[in-house]
């Protein structure tokens, strides 16, 4: 496992690192750092925070807030709702529900996929900037969705834990903020893990290829799909706490693992409820791997997985945004590393 680590952050690309590995016994603990990074190190969770979201629709389900087979409308206002999802001259958007949501099968586009990504990708580079949630949405009706929500297909879009965290905000009646402190990070100590909102708070710089960017306005409005600041020690912490059942019904929890592959851009990874999966014993691996990776990764960089086979729990960061394929690498090798460690 060290040696997969080492072959990723010798990459001229990879500036600062940070993987730290456990298994549910906490007997195995092992931490490799590079460019000064430590455990501790502040990271950008990035898309690692839908995960947060996941857990508090989970929790809101047990107190029976919430259904997965509720329509999006009973939360959200008439004008945000209205022409959010047209496929092919039809308004679909009233019919969307918190499902289609969590398991990325609204068809709703995403602002990275569509024509118009070089010059988000560009607005982004150029200079930091906020997006409310209401221009995310007004962004999303730009562009025609990508299939009617039957849920026969899953196509990979932040817009969908943005919606989520705006009706957990509703329901819980204060800010997406306050919501995962009350019900995640103080539970679990998590002291060092936060979605920016105040002055005080830490927003690490992140690379694009050679370039330093340094975007608190840009990710402290990511929220509920992508805002979260944490540590490979937190994520530690989260991360057995989530697939240990600790957070929420693992009854529920087993609703959720109904999978379906995403777009071809998505490599191998298939989407649950709220969650990745990526088949470990699979080509990639040349058959070596066993079991699953379960989990989610961040366009970033950063990664919290668990290894079914092995037991183990895989989290970190490369800091790296024009390469968001380098943890599943990094990934699927350490699943054949901890394969091999089993036998």
């Amino acid at each position: 496992m060290e040696k997969s680590f080492l072959s990723v952050v010798k990459r001229r690309d990879i500036h600062e690192a940070v993987l730290m590995i456990e298994n549910d016994e906490g007997n195995f603990s092992r931490s490799y750092t590079h460019g000064g990074r430590t455990i501790d190190s502040p990271l950008v969770a990035a898309s690692v925070t839908k995960l947060f979201t996941t857990t508090c629709i989970l929790q809101m389900m047990a107190e029976g807030k919430i259904s997965l087979s509720d329509r999006i409308e009973k939360y959200l206002d008439s004008t945000l709702v209205d022409g959010l999802h047209n496929f092919k001259g039809r308004d679909y958007s009233r019919q969307l529900t918190i499902n289609h949501l969590l398991f990325q099968t609204s068809g709703l586009p995403d602002e990275f996929e569509e024509k118009s990504q070089s010059q988000t990708l560009q607005s982004y580079l150029a200079a930091d900037h906020s997006l409310s949630f209401r221009q995310r949405v007004e962004q999303v009706k730009e562009s025609p969705a990508r299939f009617a929500p039957n849920g026969k297909k899953a196509f990979y879009a932040n817009i969908n834990f943005d919606l989520l965290g705006r009706i957990i905000e509703t329901i819980q009646q204060e800010g997406i903020a306050d919501v995962f402190e009350k019900r995640i990070f103080r539970p679990l100590d998590m002291q060092n893990t936060y979605l920016p909102s105040h002055p005080h708070h830490i927003v690490p710089q992140i690379y694009y290829k050679n370039q330093i960017l340094n975007r608190p306005l840009l990710i402290s409005s990511l929220g509920a799909s992508g805002g979260a600041i944490s540590t490979a020690r937190d994520l530690m912490c989260f991360s057995k706490a989530f697939w240990q059942g600790r957070l929420f019904d693992r009854r529920l929890f087993n609703e959720l693992a109904q999978y379906k592959r995403l777009q071809i851009s998505k490599g191998p990874i298939a989407y649950g409820g709220g969650y990745m999966r990526i088949a470990a014993g699979g080509l990639l691996t040349m058959f070596m791997g066993r079991g699953e990776l379960v989990g989610h990764s961040g366009s970033t960089g950063s990664f919290a997985f668990y290894h079914t086979h092995s037991k183990m729990h895989f989290v970190g960061d490369l800091n790296q945004f024009a390469n968001p394929a380098l943890p599943i690498r990094l990934l699927l090798k350490l699943a054949v590393a901890a394969s091999k460690r089993q036998q």
